[in-house]
């Protein structure tokens, strides 16, 4: 098969979606790999390891759409390429469609084959394509969030972790899975003060048993998460229900009860966020301020670490993307439940249940999308 690696164009997005490595193993299954001249070069990346692997590279985004079976991305398709994907194309990428209805719709109107990293599942119900980013922005809304607390930056002018003779902040993570684990790793390490919050018991014991009394397990439907806002000095948002919005767990009238210049860090922002006032940023403008609160909601965090995100995306992703290669998708989804609860839109039809009852499409069961 030919695989079409362009280059990312949403905006202050770093990565890439293959590595040289990645292009290696595919061309040795006999594939043909075109990629986007100087895509990998943010992320530390040169043509020539590219094309010292076999790949060619090509000028254009647009020859690499109109010449490949497979795309292969990091971010969703931005509008101009969702009016290159072609009829029947594969897209492999992160989607997160619950939270954009105009991609959704072009996605529908290409009649594409769009396969979402987030939704991939494994036999233990996680997400293992969107645990490695989850995990890289885990680390990072901590350090992100310890920097907003500097004065220069709006907050409160506090050291996360503390100094000798001064305690350090209080962090309140919303979300006890890949990136609430990954938020209290940094957190902890910073000798903060780390409430987790989670709704599931048995899952806040793994976390004990991780961190020991490093952190304080909060059941959420044991708790007044009011006392537990106005306690924060940083706010993370780590909560998801695959492939659906986010829930809005921080409402706007619990604004109020922060301290000045605290801060939130919305790391469910892709999927719309989990505090009613997130709306997404950049790492070029990562922040704005509701009610003298410092918000941190850029949408593509792991982006601004890219060479250590692509990688770490790459040992994830390329498995999967081997068999679509190898076997063609129809039979690579038929033989793999896993990878076709990631068929999000095929071929007109809406093949992921939560994306369509957010926008009101018809849901077609993925396995009779592809048989049909």
């Amino acid at each position: 098969m030919k695989i079409g690696v362009p280059k990312e164009i949403k905006l202050q997005e770093h990565r890439i979606g293959l590595t040289p490595d990645s292009v290696k193993t595919l061309i040795s299954e006999g594939h043909e790999v075109l990629v986007e001249n100087n895509g990998g070069f943010e992320a530390g990346f040169e043509n020539e390891q590219y094309t010292s692997v076999g790949a060619k590279i090509i000028d254009k985004a647009e020859d690499i759409f109109n010449d490949t079976d497979i795309i292969v991305k990091v971010k969703e398709p931005q509008s101009g390429e969702v009016k290159m994907i072609r009829e029947n194309q594969i897209v492999y990428t992160y989607l997160h469609l619950a939270a954009a209805k105009e991609l959704t719709e072009g996605l529908i109107k290409s009649k594409g084959v769009c396969i979402a990293y987030e939704t991939v599942t494994d036999d233990n119900g996680r997400l293992p394509l969107l645990a490695p980013m989850s995990a890289v922005a885990g680390r990072m809304s901590v350090q992100a969030g310890a920097h907003c607390l500097e004065k220069n930056q709006n907050g409160r002018g506090l050291l996360l972790g503390g100094a000798p003779g001064v305690e350090g902040g209080t962090v309140v993570i919303l979300g006890g899975g890949v990136v609430g684990e990954n938020a209290a790793v940094i957190a902890t390490g910073m000798r903060a003060k780390v409430h987790i919050v989670d709704k599931s018991e048995a899952r806040l014991k793994q976390l004990v048993e991780m961190f020991g009394d490093k952190i304080i397990p909060e059941q959420s439907d044991k708790i007044d998460l009011n006392k537990l806002v106005a306690e924060a000095d940083l706010l993370i948002g780590g909560v998801l229900i695959p492939g659906a919005e986010a829930p809005k767990l921080v409402t706007k009238p619990m604004l109020k009860l922060m301290k000045r210049g605290s801060v939130i860090v919305d790391v469910a922002i892709d999927q719309g966020g989990c505090v009613e006032t997130s709306k997404p940023t950049t790492h070029g403008d990562p922040t704005y301020i509701v009610d003298d609160v410092v918000h941190y909601c850029v949408a593509n965090m792991p982006g601004g670490v890219p060479r250590t995100s692509t990688i770490a995306l790459n040992n994830a992703t390329l498995p999967h993307l081997v068999k679509l290669a190898n076997k063609g998708y129809e039979k690579a989804l038929s033989e793999d439940k896993h990878l076709l609860a990631g068929l999000n839109v095929h071929k007109g039809m809406v093949t992921y249940k939560a994306v369509a009852d957010v926008f009101g499409h018809e849901f077609v069961a993925p396995e009779k999308a592809i048989t049909s």
